[in-house]
């Protein structure tokens, strides 16, 4: 299939460009014809300018559609059968924190939601413990990240189970915890608690020591890690 037929935003953003490349050419040749060189020059700078301004947009644009189709082949992995429209709404949701966050990335969020979903990618599924959602947020949690996300808590279900509130609160919660911890003591945290993770990022011997940390987040960090290494070196398919 071709990639303007399966991309059609391409499509118009390249007729866009086409035609704006017209229009600095068709500028530049009158400016030549009316105006003294000095206008001249001021047209071309202007237009310059422009132009790298669409090259910008086309790039973030095309940075966004590569992000999207590579959550699409994750999710489709995991979970076939929800509706597309929900796999663009969380793969749109996931690019949007990874941009929000320097510290997260399209992968690292795509693998803390596969191993926390139980590699369902079901944004109502629950754990043991009452966690909720694609992030697994605790209530409690979940309603004090939503006071300061600005979200409406009415029940944790109605919040918890909606996928972009999902990802927003848990992507805010995982962001500060790695800005504390870094990464694999962010993982520890939301997993085990601050506290813990403290107590092992201060007293192990090297990265490869769990000992300090409860017996569930031992495995939780390294099995977190080895996901986020095998989607970094996947790539889209178009």
């Amino acid at each position: 299939m071709s990639l303007y037929k399966k991309h059609p935003k391409l499509l118009k953003t390249t007729l866009f460009i086409t035609l704006i490349l017209v229009i600095f050419i068709s500028t530049v040749s009158f400016s030549h014809k009316f105006y003294s060189a000095e206008e001249t020059n001021s047209q071309i700078g202007y237009i310059t300018k422009e132009f790298a301004t669409v090259q910008g947009v086309m790039k973030l644009d095309s940075k966004r559609q590569y992000a999207i189709q590579k959550v699409f082949n994750i999710m489709n992995k995991y979970n076939r059968n929800m509706p597309e429209s929900e796999k663009l709404e969380i793969a749109d949701e996931i690019y949007k924190m990874s941009m929000r966050y320097s510290n997260l990335n399209v992968d690292l969020i795509c693998a803390t939601i596969t191993h926390e979903s139980a590699l369902s990618w079901r944004k109502d599924v629950v754990s043991p413990v009452g966690a909720l959602g694609l992030m697994q947020i605790m209530p409690q949690t979940g309603e004090n990240l939503a006071k300061e996300e600005g979200i409406e808590w009415t029940t944790p279900e109605t919040v918890l189970f909606n996928p972009v509130y999902n990802i927003r609160l848990g992507c805010r919660y995982l962001s500060n915890l790695i800005h504390m911890y870094e990464i694999d003591g962010g993982l520890a945290a939301y997993n085990g608690g601050e506290k813990r993770a403290a107590l092992w990022l201060k007293n192990r011997t090297d990265k490869t020591d769990w000992t300090l940390l409860w017996e569930e987040t031992r495995t939780y960090v390294p099995a977190v890690l080895k996901l986020y290494e095998k989607f970094q070196q996947q790539t889209k398919i178009l």
